[in-house]
């Protein structure tokens, strides 16, 4: 009887204690419209690298040290590639002389084109003019020869009939003396006739030389044509050299700035490869930087509570280094496939359960107090109304 009595007793002790477990347990939960997660703070890492292979001649970023976009972090020598820059900046100081000289050369040869050709069509119209007024000369001479001939003819016959009529007496010695004079006069003019004649018709046979002086010339301007055509081809050809070796001096200025390695972007310097004096390869990782104003929480949500989950949802963060201070978040990222949850959680039945990835990107990182790997537990808040409350373990 005094067993079946302390039995019962026990029963009612341990029926009374688990009843107030439940009653415990329900209070430590959290409230509707809010879900614990727990995670650590991770960021978007950039690993920096050279392009190019060479020895590391200054090391300016150390961990922890914060970084602005573009600042200089490793400097790899550059000494070679400067001589290089010069050599070919030299290039373009010549290839621009050259270039100036060519563009000088066709442009004396343009000019001599424009004064050739002014040439050429003053020739043109003097040629036409020069063969009309020789041959209106020559006409004239023509004439002046025919009247001096017809009177030669004429004082000749006078001359002849008064030597006739002398031997008679008809006519004085004098008559016959003034006759003789005039027909030598009339041969006179007619030799001068004669030769303005002949003159005429050389003069005219020069000015019809003219058509081929014209010929001369319009081969003349042709051939300097040519020359100034060449002369352009040949601007073009500097030009073209002018350009390669701009191209060369651009080209060896790019691989020179890119042995100064810049940060692509702000953050800090959370790890270092490399150390003064160390030759690296192409694209062998020196730094490793994280935006610590970009950093976020990457959490796991049970399958069950993933459907709660919406993009641009409130969230508080809790740290155990500042667990009074709660570092607010945003739903910026759910994994669109589930998987196991990660090996981290202590316990082989969690691990087993399917899970879904999500990130809350912190809203700020005040004195960048929050840095990666940093444990933390969130809450996310899915309904609005639900008051704020912190973790519950």
């Amino acid at each position: 009887m005094r067993t079946l009595l302390f039995v019962l007793g026990l029963s009612a002790v341990v029926a009374v204690g688990l009843a107030g477990r439940r009653a415990w347990l329900e209070n430590r939960k959290l409230p509707e419209g809010l879900i614990q997660a727990n995670g650590r703070t991770e960021g978007d890492h950039v690993a920096i690298a050279s392009k190019y292979a060479g020895r590391v001649s200054k090391v300016i970023a150390r961990e922890g040290d914060d970084f602005d976009i573009d600042a200089t972090l490793i400097q790899i020598d550059d000494k070679q590639l400067r001589a290089q820059l010069n050599q070919a900046t030299h290039g373009v100081a010549v290839a621009e002389a050259i270039l100036l000289g060519a563009k000088a050369n066709a442009d004396a040869l343009a000019a001599e084109v424009r004064a050739a050709k002014t040439s050429l069509a003053l020739l043109a119209k003097q040629v036409p003019l020069a063969i009309q007024t020789a041959e209106a000369e020559l006409n004239q001479a023509l004439a002046a020869s025919a009247t001096a001939d017809s009177n030669e003819g004429h004082k000749r016959t006078d001359y002849q009939r008064a030597q006739e009529l002398s031997s008679s007496q008809a006519v004085s010695e004098e008559e016959v003396d003034k006759r003789k004079l005039a027909w030598t006069m009339a041969q006179n003019e007619l030799a001068s006739a004669t030769a303005a004649r002949i003159t005429a018709e050389k003069r005219l046979a020069v000015a019809k030389l003219g058509s081929d002086r014209i010929k001369e010339k319009e081969d003349a301007v042709a051939a300097l044509e040519a020359l100034h055509a060449k002369s352009l081809a040949h601007i073009e050809e500097c030009g073209a050299r002018l350009a390669e070796a701009e191209a060369g001096v651009a080209e060896a200025q790019s691989t020179l700035d890119d042995l100064t390695i810049l940060a692509p972007t702000a953050g800090t310097i959370v790890s270092r490869f490399v150390d003064q004096g160390e030759v690296v390869n192409a694209g062998t990782p020196l730094l490793d930087l994280v935006n610590l104003d970009r950093l976020y929480l990457q959490v796991y949500v049970p399958e069950p509570l993933i459907g709660r989950i919406r993009l641009g949802l409130p969230a508080k963060v809790y740290t155990d280094a500042y667990p009074n201070q709660p570092f607010d978040a945003t739903v910026r990222y759910i994994a669109s496939e589930a998987e196991f949850t990660p090996k981290e959680v202590q316990t082989k039945d969690e691990r087993v359960k399917l899970v879904f990835a999500v990130r809350l990107y912190f809203n700020e990182n005040p004195d960048h107090r929050i840095t990666p790997g940093l444990p933390a537990d969130a809450i996310i808040r899915w309904k609005e109304e639900t008051p704020w409350m912190p973790p519950r373990w």
